[in-house]
């Protein structure tokens, strides 16, 4: 398939609301941020670009695009005490915003729910994430993780997924939980790492639909950046139709994951381009509903 020419002029008098599902805000002289210090991995040359401060403020977007609101993602502020973070966000920000905080899935049974308790006296809590990635295996086997995955769905929270969907014994086991635990609702990150090339994308397309026939799962397109710095439009297409495809219009959200789509673009060009791709194939109304309504829903804001 040929890449979709992008016309510049399709944005022009269109109002197109966003509420970005999938976004980072940084206080470096507040949280920890172990992963930003320059001393420490990941050991990307072009760290330097985000290992900066970024409040709301930095979200700009201009018409006829409008930010709404947002999901800021747990960003490594302070993992111990994660609900630092959610104190900070909540006295800083004056958008419509929902909180997925960070949580240690392997925590002992009391211990989380200690935590989970102290997390939840804050209002924009939506969820928690523990990123999985190479873990993803030995974690979603865990009698102690699935235990605590249990209190987020009694507790009414989400659970944001990151790891690579093209790992087929860690799709598996995920949805064995999903099964086991129906109230649990699971919100993939990052279109759960589609690969550039075969055989991982193919795989990763057998991990998406395995997960999408479990309503309780919603899918976030995001971090293309993160598997290439120079990604094609193509390859970034071709993923959200498969998500769209799998799991329908109302299951896909569309997020920038800033700041670190800056290693590939602006915030502002980002979400032109995004709409300029999808608008001609989909038509605006399924857009809108990638890039606001769906995200309103899933996270109730």
């Amino acid at each position: 398939m040929a890449v979709i020419p992008r016309n510049k002029q399709q944005l022009k008098g269109t109002e197109m609301k966003i509420i970005d599902p999938h976004l980072h805000l940084f206080d470096l002289a507040q949280g920890d941020y172990h992963w930003l210090k320059k001393e420490n991995p990941p050991f990307w040359p072009d760290k330097q670009l985000i290992a900066k401060n970024f409040s709301q403020d930095n979200l700009n977007l201009v018409p006829p695009l409008e930010l709404a609101g947002f999901v800021h993602i747990e960003a490594g502020f302070d993992n111990e005490a994660p609900w630092r973070e959610i104190d900070w966000l909540e006295a800083s920000c004056s958008l419509p915003f929902r909180s997925v905080a960070f949580l240690d899935l392997t925590l002992a049974t009391e211990c989380f729910a200690g935590q989970l308790e102290k997390l939840g006296q804050f209002s924009s809590l939506a969820g928690i994430r523990h990123i999985l990635d190479e873990e993803a295996e030995a974690l979603l086997a865990s009698t102690q993780v699935k235990a605590n995955l249990a209190q987020l769905a009694d507790n009414g929270l989400s659970f944001d997924v990151q790891m690579p969907l093209a790992n087929a014994k860690a799709v598996n086991l995920l949805a064995r939980i999903l099964t086991d635990y129906p109230k649990l609702k699971i919100i993939i990150n990052h279109a759960g790492w589609p690969g550039v090339k075969q055989p991982e994308f193919q795989l990763w397309q057998q991990g998406i639909e395995k997960l999408s026939k479990f309503s309780q799962c919603a899918i976030k397109c995001s971090g293309w950046e993160m598997t290439d710095r120079s990604y094609s439009s193509h390859w970034q297409t071709e993923a959200i139709k498969l998500c769209i495809h799998h799991f329908g219009a109302d299951r896909v959200m569309l997020a920038s994951n800033f700041p670190l789509c800056l290693f590939h673009c602006g915030y502002q060009d980002y979400w032109r381009r995004l709409i300029e791709l999808l608008s001609p194939i989909l038509g605006r109304e399924a857009v809108q509903k990638l890039c606001f309504d769906n995200a309103k829903q899933w996270y109730e804001i």
